[in-house]
């Protein structure tokens, strides 16, 4: 099976099949179980009936399991939308992080997991040329529907291990801020930044649900400190600050 020599062991899924004509993994995907136990998921993954699969599974202890091929489309990212590509399973590798997830009381992640992940990670985007900023959270590429792998998850970490794009959050305090019932040309433009970032948003100059469930996305990656969905200056700030330290390739006009 084509992957990492990282791997400690091999189980091989059957939910999965080729990815799309022409598309290559361009984005590494990072989810967390959200079950009782790294074995349960890793079974819930490997069962036809369940029509999911990933490319690997990360225990608490830091044991990376292998689970479909790296050249095959597995089953991970659902209904999502990155940068205009919405079938993002046939362009990306999904590894999943065993955690019990917020409905079965969120923990922290331990060092050797965290650790185990980065290596992991960092392999993997040398070996594909994957690049920082192509680096994400389930919950960026579907807002909304998916919150994982969640505030707790350490981003900054992974940055300074030379995995993923990141900038230190602007600090909380007062000004104006966006929110909810909100409209006209400051949430137009709050919405180009978070669509010229990838964020899959429309740009209406309306403050809906949809713009607070992908301001809630990006405070969980990039601001976890608060997350309320609200767009206040601590999180507009962070987000241009994340603009101004991407390539000119990444937003470039296509």
């Amino acid at each position: 099976m084509k992957g990492t020599s990282l791997r400690h062991h091999v189980m091989p899924s059957p939910n999965v099949e080729p990815r799309q004509k022409g598309k290559t993994a361009r984005i590494l995907l990072l989810h967390y179980t959200g079950m009782e136990s790294a074995e349960t998921a890793c079974a819930w993954l490997c069962n036809p009936a369940s029509k999911v699969s990933c490319h690997y599974l990360v225990d608490c202890d830091g044991r990376i399991t292998q689970m479909v091929d790296e050249d095959l489309r597995a089953w991970h990212a659902g209904r999502s939308l990155w940068k205009g590509e919405r079938d993002i399973n046939s362009c990306s590798i999904g590894i999943e992080i065993h955690n019990p997830g917020h409905d079965r009381g969120y923990a922290d992640f331990p060092e050797k997991q965290m650790a185990a992940v980065v290596a992991l990670g960092r392999d993997i985007v040398a070996r594909h040329a994957i690049r920082p900023e192509h680096v994400l959270a389930h919950s960026d590429v579907a807002p909304g529907r998916k919150i994982d792998p969640g505030e707790k998850f350490d981003w900054k970490r992974l940055h300074e291990q030379g995995l993923g794009h990141w900038v230190p959050p602007h600090r909380l305090g007062g000004g104006q801020f966006l929110q909810q019932g909100d409209s006209g040309e400051a949430v137009e433009a709050l919405q180009a930044m978070l669509a010229l970032y990838g964020y899959g948003i429309e740009i209406t100059g309306a403050f809906g649900p949809e713009t607070k469930s992908v301001v809630s996305a990006f405070q969980r990656h990039f601001r976890p400190v608060r997350i309320d969905g609200i767009a206040d200056r601590s999180t507009i700030e962070t987000l241009r600050h994340l603009l101004d330290a991407l390539p000119e390739v990444a937003v470039a006009p296509t």
